[in-house]
Parts: C-alpha cells; structure tokens; sequence
C-alpha cells in the first residue's frame, strides 16, 4: 500500500493542535483586529516537534493593496533570520496583489470576483512544514493605515520526535522591475527587427547572466516551485524564456547549467503559450486581459512536488525574460524549497512602495 490516502488507514502517531483567531469570549468577533502601522503581530508561537499542516487566512482591509503591502514571515527554532518572507498574497499564489480563485495540490485561494485588488479572498496553505523546536509565524502591516482585521487557522501536529534529517520548508519573495531587457521595438517575438537582431551573438544565452533570478541557496535541500507575476510594460510575447538550474556548484555558472529548459511556457507545462487553467502542478490561475500573451497582467507557477529537484551544498535557478533576455517586463516571483538549518539570510524585502503593482 503507497497510494496517496494509504495512511489514512494507518494510526498517525501524533495529536492535533489548533491556533486561531476565534473570540476567546464566545462571541462572533472572530477576527485579531487593530493592527496599527507598521506593528508586527505574532499569528502563532508553537512549541515543537511539531509540522504545521494547514494554514487558513482572510484579511479585512479598507486598502486595495494590502495583499502587497502585508507581509508574512515564519521563523524556525528561534533563528534570528526568517525561513519565509513575502507579502501576505503572493505566499499564497496571488501576484499582483490581485484576489482570485484557483485550486492546486499546495495552495488553494476563493473570492467572490477575479481579479479585484479591493476586496477579501479566502488563502489556504498545505505544505507540510516541520519544526523541532519552535515556529513562529508573523505578520507586519506596512499599510499607512490600521489593518482592521486578520482571519486565521494554523493546524498543526505535534510529535514527540521527527526525524534527524528533516527539512524545513522556505518561501522568498524577490521582483525585478523592469527586468534589464532590449526595450526596443524588437522585442516583439519573431517581428522582423527581432529577427535581425537575433541573428547575431546578442540572440544567444548560453549561461545565465542577466536573467531573472528565482532562488539562490546554500545548503542541502530540495527545490519544491514557484509562482510569477509577469506584468507586459512592452506588448508582445512575454514567453520564450529558457529555465537554467544550477546544482552544487563551485562558484562556476558557465554553460551547460545542469538543467537547461526551452521556454517559459514549457518549463510551466504548457506549450503554445499559456492556457488559462490552473492544474494541480501548474497553471496560469489568472490574467487581466484576454490578449494574455501580448499585453497585460499574468500570473503563473510551477510546483515540483512530485518531481522535487534535490541539491546537496548550493543551487541557483533562473529563468530568460523573453529569449535571451531580450524583454524589459516586470517580473514577481516566490520561491519555494526545503533545506536544512541555518539558511543564508535573504536580500533584504524591498521597501513597501516598490513592491506595489503597477496600473
């Protein structure tokens, strides 16, 4: 027996906790209220062994983008660097600080319309995320105004011991905006000045300086995905991006990486650009527009569940913005993965005014 549900026919060995923001009185007031700006307040501080099994949240915000503006940090055992920093939405699959609903295997979100920056969305989270001795997870309303309340559950399990070499789950949120790209009327995919430009050496990229930046770590661990927001500020084609994985290298990224994709869409699963679907491992959850290749909003990601990519001392993944880095977009990604303890500390999260969507 090694189905998916197998274990549900099994004991599991462990108790189930809860902490969540229920009126403690027995009333409906059901959410923690009164965040004033730029308070830090502390959702959940559990003792472990223990794995974090499910995150719920809803934000109750006059601000119309606050799912930008909020962020979300996770701390492990007292580290004084977080493991998990990005703003509130995008840790959930929401780029663009954008509410709209979609379903995969990790995350799940729910709002009444799609593509509203104004109004509530429901955000689930269920990524296993063990801890041997403490976890903390936090927010920080940078809004210039109190946040007027936070829904939440944080499920969790505890353990009287984990295994010696488990890995704690990581999230960071980074944006280029724009991305160093030729701006220039040729970055149309396949237009005839595109042509000629690329029939020189400037067309070829066969390492991966200047592309964009998902995930540089140092350590042992698995690469689990990501989710992007790639906002059009040139029309054409924002694709044929080829992913560049780089695994416990020595300081040298000179071609070949050890895994060299062959376009955006492609290392998305998808092929002949994006279809608008959100499948369990991939999809495009969300665009603005119709014309979704051309112009526009999109949102996308890739989740290597079943198909982990493991690295033993360091790994860096990148991605072309257009070929060979031809495109000037604006580029919002997480990254996901596990590794063990202690991490490198992140780049420091831009200021609040700089993570903002642009209209």
């Amino acid at each position: 027996m090694d189905g998916a549900f197998d274990r549900l026919t099994r004991p599991l060995g462990y108790r189930v906790s809860r902490v969540s923001s229920y009126d403690v009185t027995g009333g409906n007031a059901d959410a923690w209220m009164g965040i004033a700006p730029g308070e830090t307040r502390v959702l959940a501080d559990l003792d472990g062994p223990g794995v974090i099994r499910h995150v719920w949240t809803t934000i109750a915000s006059s601000d119309p983008l606050y799912l930008r503006k909020i962020l979300f940090r996770i701390y492990w055992d007292d580290e004084p660097n977080p493991s998990v920093e990005t703003p509130a939405g995008d840790f959930f699959g929401l780029s663009h600080g954008r509410a709209y609903t979609y379903q995969c295997a990790a995350f799940s979100t729910s709002a009444n319309e799609n593509g509203r920056v104004d109004i509530g969305v429901a955000m689930n989270c269920w990524l296993p995320m063990p801890f041997r001795k403490k976890a903390r997870i936090e927010i920080e309303n940078q809004q210039e105004k109190t946040l007027e309340g936070i829904y939440f559950y944080i499920d969790y399990s505890r353990h009287d011991t984990l295994p010696d070499d488990v890995l704690y789950l990581h999230a960071s949120w980074r944006r280029e905006n724009p991305c160093d790209g030729w701006t220039g009327p040729g970055s149309v995919w396949g237009s005839e000045a595109w042509k000629t430009r690329h029939e020189g050496p400037e067309g070829k990229n066969l390492g991966d300086r200047g592309n964009y930046l998902i995930l540089e770590a140092e350590g042992r661990g698995h690469y689990i995905g990501m989710n992007l927001g790639v906002d059009h500020l040139y029309k054409g084609w924002w694709g044929e991006g080829d992913d560049m994985i780089f695994i416990d290298r020595d300081g040298d990224r000179a071609w070949p990486p050890d895994l060299h994709g062959t376009g955006s869409e492609d290392y998305l699963c998808h092929a002949w650009g994006m279809q608008k679907v959100a499948h369990l491992y991939s999809g495009e959850p969300w665009c603005e527009l119709e014309d979704h290749h051309n112009w526009g909003k999109v949102a996308v990601y890739r989740y290597h569940l079943l198909d982990p990519i493991p690295f033993g001392k360091n790994i860096r993944v990148s991605i072309e913005h257009g070929h060979a880095n031809d495109r000037s977009d604006d580029y919002a990604s997480v990254a996901y993965w596990y590794q063990d303890e202690p991490h490198r500390p992140f780049d420091p999260m831009p200021p609040m005014k700089l993570r903002l969507p642009d209209f």
